[in-house]
């Protein structure tokens, strides 16, 4: 494979999620000069680029971002083992699905040759900057009205006229209901469902669609629009209030994304909200992913290892104690030292996520979410994650959650074991594993060396 890591290698460092590189770039863009937002993004774009190929903090060039969205890699780092971090630890599995939705979808759109495509012009960085600017002008005007609409918001609360429903404002059909919970989702695939049921949920996505373009104060777009349908439910899944999947997108985002969805459907009109998820993909999410996927153990699993660590060094010092107050000579007195760098190295191990025993075998612990999988289908677990316009990526209702949750904590220390095919991976380890030996080698040389020199107490 050609990939060597130096003995000071360092895992990548978690990174949190707010502050995102992505909210801070589609932020600025709403906060600035049109000729700003300009620069703002292209240096966006040239960092998302730089970024693109090559390691990045502990990330070495085989398990790239790019690597693995392109199904370079293997167990425990492909594009489902991605995906299924970001659902079940993360809870932003939602960024992935639109990231890979988009790049179908632009791939698509550029392979077509119907001729509607006349009807869906680019978005240019022009009109995007004009949009922003105008949502900007819009916000600035409602912030130096905020005291006096507050102060009538704050009368009209405590004194609400209920007998004028008229003045009431009725919920939508978004409020009262999921968007995706009419009509059911069906059992069958898309392609086994009847030509009412398609049609009933396109017309619900385009009326989802449209409510979400009023709400903004943009006039609904035309419907012969090249793969309008498709947005249309881009935008009920991933862009408006309350969707299933809805993206962590500001206020002025959301806005901006469906004033330039409303005016065509190329992918350009999708720039901002691309822009935001794949920096926040590439610098928070990866990088964690890949911090993650060298774990080679379960909690339970690490827990015990760091126990068994703390014990060992425990019991190696009580010994060298007893061995230095008693009569026995003192060579016998670095016997310890074989307790100190077991224990030592389990402990440093466990600190990063490994089990030194697994790692012998380079194994790892099976996830809980693949614990209860079919063997006879093994193939159908995360279906329903991949399908990037599906519903709410929720999965306390899974089976697995309760049956795990019931499983005894020896079971989980001692669950089901598998090979880690991705050789980059086991390199990873087989350098954590080397650092540990060597600062369990160094410090149990300096107690040893310790205990050796004391005068015996010849007590006993």
């Amino acid at each position: 494979m050609g990939l060597f890591l130096p003995l000071n290698y360092r895992r990548p460092a978690y990174v949190d999620r707010p502050g995102s590189n992505g909210s801070d770039i589609s932020r600025s863009s709403s906060q600035v000069a049109p000729d700003a937002v300009s620069e703002n993004a292209e240096r966006a774009d040239r960092s998302l680029r730089s970024h693109s190929s090559g390691s990045s903090g502990g990330i070495p060039p085989a398990l790239s971002f790019d690597k693995i969205i392109e199904g370079g890699t293997c167990p425990p780092c492909t594009t489902r083992d991605f995906l299924n971090y970001l659902k079940y630890v993360e809870h932003s599995a939602e960024n992935l699905q639109f990231y890979l939705w988009y790049r179908d979808y632009a791939k698509r759109f550029e392979e077509a040759q119907t001729p509607d495509l006349a009807l869906a012009l680019e978005f240019t960085q022009a009109m995007e900057d004009e949009v922003v600017a105008r949502i900007q002008k819009e916000h600035a005007e409602k912030a130096r009205k905020g005291s006096k609409a507050t102060a009538v918001t704050d009368v009209t609360e405590i004194v609400p006229d209920f007998e004028d429903s008229s003045v009431i404002r009725k919920p939508s059909a978004i409020s009262e209901k999921d968007p995706f919970s009419t009509p059911p989702r069906s059992p069958y695939p898309l392609e086994h469902r009847s030509t009412e049921e398609i049609q009933c949920g396109e017309e619900l996505y385009r009326k989802q669609a449209n409510e979400a373009f009023a709400a903004v104060g943009v006039k609904a777009p035309f419907t012969i629009q090249p793969f309008r349908k498709e947005i249309d439910r881009v935008i009920a899944t991933y862009i408006m209030d309350r969707a299933p999947r809805q993206l962590n997108l500001s206020d002025r985002e959301q806005k901006a994304i469906l004033h330039a969805l409303a005016y065509t459907t190329h992918p350009s009109a999708l720039r901002i909200v691309v822009r935001s998820v794949e920096s926040v993909l590439r610098h928070q999410a990866h990088p964690n992913f890949i911090r993650w996927s060298i774990c080679n153990g379960n909690p339970a699993r690490v827990f015990f290892a760091r126990a068994l660590g703390v014990g060992l060094i425990l019991l190696s010092t009580a010994a060298a104690v007893i061995l230095t107050l008693s009569k026995i000579g003192r060579g016998y007195r670095a016997l310890a030292s074989i307790g100190w760098v077991l224990g030592i190295s389990t402990l440093i191990a466990a600190y990063k996520g490994m089990c030194v025993v697994l790692h012998g075998m380079h194994h790892r612990h099976v996830r809980p979410w693949e614990l209860f999988t079919s063997e006879d289908d093994p193939e159908d677990f995360g279906k329903c994650s991949f399908d990037t316009l599906g519903s709410s990526n929720s999965y306390e209702e899974e089976p697995w959650v309760i049956k795990y949750q019931k499983r005894n904590i020896i079971r989980k220390i001692f669950d089901r074991e598998i090979w880690i095919r991705e050789p980059a991976v086991r390199q990873i380890q087989d350098v954590i594993f080397v650092q540990s030996m060597l600062c369990a080698l160094v410090l149990a040389g300096i107690l040893t060396t310790i205990f050796v020199l004391v005068p015996g107490g010849n007590l006993f």
